[in-house]
């Protein structure tokens, strides 16, 4: 007898999923009966386990009944796990689940596919420069081809905050600090990832966060409280977050960070009437790791408590706290949490998996051949070589002079950039040599050693053409203990124990072999990130005497820029000649870099962050609004103004930002109507032309600015943007279409309106270089 209930145990699970392949995923209605089906049977204890995300790396393949977090799986206390990497790892735990437990639900697996699986393209930040949807789009697509063959169904992406603070490190996984190109970002992002609503075994379930506004912390401080009006929050933050819902993204994940001085994960207000009543969001939400737990030391209660704040607000899983597991069923017993709220958590879960077919197929994503075959192909790489070369910004280009202000080869006209492939090239500087920090920060299911550093990019395009020769220079900075921070998972830059001086002298006798000298300089990759928030923006300490000491040299400087934030460039950009920020272009990026260092491709990245001169005109962007005491026009100071006694107000590179090796004209702005009614539109055109001799891509962006409304409008807002490519002296005639949606805003009543009134409208290469005309609304 117990022989024939052990068979019906194991067969149990399997009758269920048979029944599903027939009759699941044709209708809601068909979700609807099979999830009913199967709640009536979970026990509370079961219902709560699918709200349940532990964490584990630990697996290994074989191992999974015996690991730690077996007796778990078995038991139904967990819903998905994090960060298990290997499909053949995966399919071990997701049998243990389908066959072991009482009523085999599958597992979720979820990983952070940040930027790239095994095939890293450009951090987030750098990716938005590209301006180029179809390339974030076709970068979102391989990252969940290359994570679902490796058995992950669901990525913790894309990062949408909004951020206007470089100190903050995360903003290099965002996507800078506008709303609305932040948008059309996160709706590129969610389709790449999840393709055609995760039918497919190479479509995954997206999770946008961080939920909300985490990236406007105090202080550029990581984790930090946030506090503003609400009116501030709808028009300058939480677009990005709505549009991702709008393109159908799966899930949510709460921020850690306070909002109107309750922390996001506990807020009903967010969770609850913005996000599901407001915006109809039909997935579900997640925690950030250990989310949950950190609320204690927010101050609002000890673990049972915010646990059932948590729940009671609408979040629905548990990343890592284990506090649904430890202390719901407690809370259900006192009345503190209601079992409709934990049915109501427990079926969104279920509908995901259902909806990425999980249900019908456990091993949707473990088919043990897919990774050989799909992750980090030549295909896939030529990809990410391409999308790092558009990301790239040209912040300098300049024909180079010796100390006595002349050009060392006697031209006087031709900028430094592009190099020519010839001659001994001298690559110096302590990013130069690192395989393990070209990726960037959040890579993390790369293979860092797979990933080719700068110099062995360099000398593998130029064999046979020009000698490239090498030196350290200096190390990341010249304080060991803050070097070792910024290096961590396996980053290391492997220090130095040489003297300053000695790395210096060495640098200085190659690069006086040299014809032109390349200096790889900047950030490592753990310099920006997850608690990286940095008070100073300056290159480091011995890497700008390193480049001071090579300018003295006479020979022409391209500054080649590592970073994932904007830094604090003044004095670089008043006396080196080139500078090309570079981010962290990825696995190709070393390749990448020489294409656009010798002219194979015209740098087109635009900044989608403003640049300041120095960290005391932080937070700084574009869209500010004025004082009722602004500054005049061509002023820097005016004393009883909005300004500074020591510097200006204007930023170093401005948002929109973006040299080319060629250049683009344009043409006044033309408007078929220069009055709309409420119910109209009009269009603006303006002729653009390539002026120089080289192809090259233009990035056109399009500004409006509310002259008079009821509340107080930026100077100026993006509101569209077209990328042009040009052939040497080709115009083209390029239009925006002007409807009033275009036009709305959040006023003080939090009434999204468009106001009658004028209205500037601005076309331009950046948000500081506009051609304008006006318009009314009526």
């Amino acid at each position: 007898m117990n022989r024939i209930f052990q068979r019906m145990k194991q067969v149990a699970p399997m009758l269920l999923f048979a029944t599903l392949s027939v009759h699941a995923q044709k209708s809601p209605q068909d979700m609807n009966r099979f999830i009913d089906n199967l709640m009536k049977k979970m026990t509370l204890e079961e219902k709560i386990g699918q709200l349940n995300l532990p964490v584990t790396g630990e697996i290994t393949t074989g191992q999974a009944k015996s690991s730690d977090i077996s007796a778990r799986i078995k038991r139904g206390e967990v819903g998905g796990l994090f960060n298990l990497k290997g499909v053949a790892r995966i399919k071990d735990v997701q049998e243990l689940a389908v066959k072991e437990s009482r009523l085999g639900i599958p597992l979720l697996f979820g990983m952070d596919v940040i930027h790239g699986y095994e095939t890293i393209f450009p951090i987030p930040l750098g990716l938005s420069c590209t301006w180029d949807m179809k390339a974030i789009e076709e970068s979102a697509r391989i990252a969940a081809i290359e994570a679902s063959a490796d058995g992950i169904s669901w990525t913790f992406s894309p990062m949408v905050d909004v951020s206007r603070d470089p100190r903050w490190g995360r903003v290099s996984e965002g996507s800078g600090e506008d709303p609305f190109l932040g948008a059309e970002i996160a709706k590129a992002m969610v389709r790449g990832y999840q393709g055609g609503q995760m039918k497919r075994n190479d479509e995954i379930m997206a999770c946008v966060k961080h939920f909300a506004l985490y990236g406007a912390s105090e202080a550029g401080r990581d984790y930090n409280t946030v506090d503003m009006s609400r009116q501030r929050m709808f028009n300058e933050y939480m677009l990005p977050y709505q549009a991702a819902v709008d393109a159908g993204v799966g899930s949510v994940m709460a921020s850690f960070n306070e909002v109107d001085g309750i922390p996001a994960t506990a807020s009903k207000w967010l969770m609850t009437d913005v996000l599901r009543n407001q915006w109809g969001f039909q997935g579900f939400v997640v925690t950030d790791y250990t989310g949950i737990y950190e609320m204690i030391d927010h101050g609002i209660g000890d673990l049972q408590t915010v646990a059932a704040r948590a729940v009671n607000a609408g979040v629905d899983m548990d990343m890592v706290s284990d506090a649904f597991v430890g202390t719901l069923k407690q809370s259900v017993q006192e009345g503190k949490v209601s079992m409709q709220t934990i049915d109501t958590a427990c079926r969104l879960i279920l509908e995901a998996k259902y909806k990425l077919g999980l249900f019908a197929n456990p091993y949707k994503y473990c088919d043990l051949k897919r990774p050989a075959r799909d992750i980090f192909t030549p295909e896939h790489r030529a990809v990410a070589r391409r999308i790092a070369g558009e990301s790239f910004v040209l912040l300098k280009n300049e024909p180079s002079t010796d100390r006595a202000g002349s050009n060392p080869s006697g031209s006087t006209v031709q900028p430094v950039l592009p190099l020519k492939m010839q001659g001994n090239i001298a690559v110096i500087g302590p990013l130069a040599d690192t395989r393990t920090n070209m990726p960037g920060t959040w890579s993390v299911a790369a293979i860092l050693d797979k990933s080719p550093s700068l110099i062995e990019g360099l000398k593998e395009m130029t064999v046979g053409k020009a000698t490239i020769s090498y030196a350290k220079g200096s190390n990341l900075t010249s304080d060991a203990a803050y070097e070792e921070r910024a290096t961590l998972f396996g980053r290391s830059l492997h220090r130095d124990a040489r003297t300053d001086a000695q790395l210096l002298q060495e640098a200085l006798t190659v690069a006086q072999k040299a014809d032109v000298i390349v200096a790889a300089l900047g950030e490592s990759s753990e310099m920006s990130g997850e608690s990286s928030s940095r008070t100073s923006l300056d290159i480091p300490d011995v890497q700008r005497t390193l480049l001071k000491e090579l300018l003295k040299t006479g020979k022409p400087v391209v500054l080649v820029l590592f970073t994932g934030r904007p830094l604090t460039l003044e004095w670089e950009q008043a006396h080196v000649p080139a500078i090309l920020n570079v981010w962290f272009g990825g696995s190709e990026a070393a390749y990448a870099i020489g294409d656009v260092l010798f002219g194979a491709i015209n740098p087109s990245g635009k900044l989608t962050m403003t640049f300041p001169k120095n960290v005391g005109q932080i937070p700084l962007y574009y869209a500010h609004k004025n004082t009722g005491r602004p500054l005049h026009e061509g002023k820097w100071f005016e004393k009883f103004r909005s300004n500074y006694l020591d510097v200006d107000n204007e930023p170093l590179y401005p948002f929109g930002y973006g040299l080319s090796y060629t250049t683009f004209n344009y043409g006044d702005i033309t408007l078929d109507r220069t009055s709309i009614p409420m119910d109209g539109s009009l269009t603006a055109k303006v002729i653009l032309t390539n002026t120089g001799n080289r192809d090259g891509a233009e990035v056109v962006q399009l500004y409006i600015r509310d002259k008079v409304a009821e509340s107080t409008r930026p100077v100026k807002e993006l509101k569209g943007f077209q990328k042009v490519f040009l052939k040497a002296g080709e115009s083209r005639e390029i239009t925006f279409k002007i409807t009033p949606d275009l036009l709305k805003y959040y006023n003080y009543e939090l009434q999204y309106v468009a106001e009658p009134g004028a209205f500037d409208l601005m076309i331009g290469t950046d948000s500081q270089h506009v051609k304008t005309a006006t318009f009314v609304l009526h």
